[in-house]
C-alpha cells in the first residue's frame, strides 16, 4: 500500500488502484483525479476536513464509492449517502479494513460545542485520529500525527506520539504554520517519536509512503 499525504488533514491510500481517501477539506487543493477511489472516512463535520465540493468531485467520479463518517457528519453532509459508523465499528471495502476509535473532538474552548470525532486505523497499519489525541491502545505502524491546531499544545502533541509509540510517524494538520512553525513541530516530533524507537518523516504535501 502507497500513502500520498496531501494539505492539511488529507491523505489517500493507494493498493493496486483502490483508493482510500481521508479527510479531503477545504485546506486541501481540489481533488480532482480521484479515479479508483472506493471509499472516503471523514472524520468530523468541521469544513478543514471535508467540504460538499471535495465530496462532490469524488462521488462524480466514483458513483459507487463508500462514504463513513460519525453521526455528526451524516447530519452535516446529508446530501451524500454517508454511512455512520462509531468507535469500535471495522469495516471492509475492497482490500481496506477500517476500524474506529474514539468517538469526540477534542476540546477547543468551553465557549464551543464538542462534536463527534472519529480516529480510524487502516489494515490495522496506519492510524489517524482526527482532531483527538485519544490514544487508540493498538500497535500503530504509522501514524499520522497532528502538528498545528487550536485545539492542541505543542506538549500535548508531543506526548500523543510517546503514548502511541509508533514504528513510524509524519505531520499532519498542518496547514495554519508557517514554515517556522512546521520546522519547529518536527523537531518536537521527531524526539518524541524516536523515545519509543521510530522515525519520523518529515513529510510535505505530494510526498508518499510505503507501509
Amino acid at each position: 500500500m502507497r500513502l500520498t499525504k496531501l494539505e492539511h488533514a488529507a491523505l489517500v491510500v493507494d493498493d493496486s488502484g483502490d483508493r482510500l481517501y481521508v479527510d479531503p477539506g477545504k485546506f486541501t487543493t481540489p481533488i480532482t483525479e480521484s479515479g479508483g477511489a472506493i471509499a472516503v472516512v471523514i472524520t468530523h463535520q468541521h469544513d478543514d476536513h471535508w467540504t460538499p465540493e471535495q465530496l462532490a468531485r469524488i462521488v462524480e467520479a466514483n458513483p459507487e464509492v463508500r462514504i463513513f463518517g460519525p453521526a455528526g457528519v451524516a447530519l452535516a453532509a446529508a446530501d451524500f449517502p454517508v454511512e455512520t459508523v462509531s468507535a469500535g465499528d471495522t469495516v471492509e471495502v475492497g482490500p481496506f479494513r477500517l476500524r474506529f476509535f474514539g468517538g469526540r473532538h477534542a476540546v477547543i474552548h468551553a465557549s464551543i460545542p464538542v462534536i463527534d470525532n472519529l480516529g480510524v486505523l487502516v489494515n490495522d497499519a496506519l492510524y489517524y485520529g482526527g482532531d483527538s489525541l485519544i490514544l487508540p491502545d493498538v500497535t500503530v505502524d504509522v501514524l499520522a500525527a497532528p502538528v498545528g491546531a487550536p485545539w492542541m499544545k505543542t506538549s500535548e502533541a508531543m506526548d500523543y506520539v510517546i503514548g502511541v509509540a509508533p514504528r513510524r510517524a509524519f505531520p499532519t494538520h498542518e496547514m495554519l504554520l508557517s514554515r517556522a512553525g512546521k520546522d519547529l513541530f518536527n523537531t518536537r516530533l521527531k524526539w518524541a517519536t524516536e523515545q519509543g524507537g521510530g522515525e519520523y518523516l518529515p513529510l510535505e504535501p505530494g510526498d508518499t509512503l510505503d507501509f
